[in-house]
């Protein structure tokens, strides 16, 4: 049965609730609602038990199961690495080194490479970096914004080029989904390795970060903070004497868990990395570095048998409204591709536009739904099976596609206010928020111009 604009206007209402209520969830599950009333004629009970349905029925997918539980358990890794001391003995570790590289750029480049090897999570790597490096911004009379500017671009970009985390459980589902559903065919983990060179708004606001931190460029209202920024002498100390300072607590359960992943897709794959189970992979991953973890903080003391229980479930705990929304967004891709919205979406768009300018057209609208939503892994869930569809049936390059909506994610939740990242950003450089939005704009929008070019080109080059 075709749906026609229905199709559409589902989809559409999933953003507009976004947009109304800054709540995902409630958003997705009202989208799914309101598809499976149309796909069940208009009957509110039955749609409400097709909705509860649906989500049982999504357990019954193996690889659905290790997804959510990878998530739930890099929760809690990361909850232990911080109720046991790993993290602020990580932070004091950089702060004595910190001394080494005492200088306005060296300072800058620090919180940089900070954010760049601290990938497992957007907030720690945000928070690491700030902490570290504020006092030496302090010092030298460099401005807040610019540390908040650092924090925000070496965050999630680096999140989502180096996909060994939550982020990457997240992506992997939604294409696993598409697989499933035959509307495209592959391998999932090979599609999202093959999308990250062109994963242009990741790449080039981490070049244009590097390039404003070893040009000193100031553009715009970033100008003005600078010239006010002033020099702190009396600065927080750096060390905290009570705390070991060592990096190995933080660094050898990350370096386990890293290697496990490539190790399980030789596994899974016979030898073939390519071909191995990403959901296998990152499930075992996560269960060995917490084993690595009891074995290691256990007899060291930095935990005890029921602290790290209980950090556990606390760390589980936090992880559930991200587990929740993966739920609802991989029933929202079924419900759209129930609905064949990209098929007419596809008839619409065939013979009107060129399938070339399709995906910049993607880019954008993820940007505009992040921007206004203030979450990147919402649009992922609502804007990846759409872009997924439209790929499939128009023919185009299916990594550029995946590269278009993380892009546009990642670049409207930059830009936008209301956005976790972007707060927590603030919160770490100790700097006014709204002060923090106006000083990241420019190079933001530099990086969406750059990625627009970026996604103009390929689609020429890939039809």
């Amino acid at each position: 049965m075709e749906y026609g604009i229905l199709s559409v206007a589902i989809p559409l209402l999933t953003i507009f609730l976004a947009i109304i209520t800054k709540d995902v969830i409630v958003s997705l599950m009202g989208g799914i609602f309101a598809g499976f009333l149309v796909l069940n004629g208009y009957n509110p009970a039955t749609a409400f038990i097709a909705l509860f349905d649906g989500i049982i029925a999504l357990f019954s997918e193996g690889w659905i199961v290790k997804t959510l539980l990878f998530m739930l358990l890099i929760g809690a890794i990361i909850n232990l690495l911080s109720v046991s001391g790993a993290v602020e003995s990580f932070v004091v570790y950089l702060s004595k080194k910190a001394k080494r590289i005492d200088s306005p750029m060296g300072a800058m480049l620090l919180a940089y490479i900070i954010g760049i090897l601290i990938f497992i999570e957007s907030s720690i790597t945000a928070l690491v970096a700030g902490t570290v490096a504020k006092p030496l911004f302090d010092k030298h009379g460099v401005s807040r914004e610019k540390l908040a500017y650092i924090c925000d671009s070496s965050s999630s970009p680096i999140c989502t080029l180096i996909p060994l985390n939550a982020w990457g459980a997240l992506l992997l589902g939604l294409i696993v989904t598409a697989i499933d559903a035959q509307v495209i065919s592959g391998d999932a983990v090979s599609l999202l390795i093959a999308s990250i060179p062109y994963n242009f708004y990741s790449i080039f606001t981490l070049l244009i970060l590097l390039a404003t931190i070893l040009w000193k460029w100031d553009i715009g209202p970033m100008k003005e903070a600078q010239k006010e920024a002033q020099v702190i002498p009396c600065i927080t100390p750096i060390v905290d004497s009570a705390v070991k300072a060592t990096p190995y607590k933080m660094v050898l359960p990350l370096l386990v868990m890293i290697l496990m992943v490539p190790v399980g897709l030789y596994l899974t794959g016979d030898g073939d990395i390519f071909k191995g189970s990403g959901s296998t992979s990152v499930y075992y991953g996560v269960i060995v570095t917490l084993f690595f973890i009891y074995a290691y903080f256990i007899p060291t003391k930095s935990l005890t048998h029921a602290s790290f229980f209980k950090g556990l479930y606390e760390g589980m705990a936090h992880m559930l409204p991200v587990t929740s929304i993966l739920i609802f967004a991989l029933l929202i891709g079924k419900v759209i591709g129930d609905l064949g919205t990209a098929e007419y979406l596809a008839t619409l768009l065939e013979g009107n536009i060129s399938p070339i300018v399709v995906p910049l057209l993607i880019f954008w609208v993820a940007s505009i739904t992040a921007f206004s939503t203030g979450t990147s892994w919402g649009t992922f869930s609502i804007m990846m099976p759409i872009g997924l569809a439209l790929a499939a049936t128009l023919h185009l390059d299916i990594p550029l596609v995946i590269a278009a909506v993380i892009s546009g994610g990642i670049f409207g939740d930059h830009a936008s206010p209301i956005s976790d990242t972007t707060i927590i950003s603030s919160m770490a450089a100790d700097c006014d928020h709204i002060s923090h939005v106006r000083t990241q704009l420019p190079y933001a929008l530099l990086g969406a111009g750059l990625a627009s070019v970026g996604f103009l080109l390929f689609g020429w080059i890939n039809i």
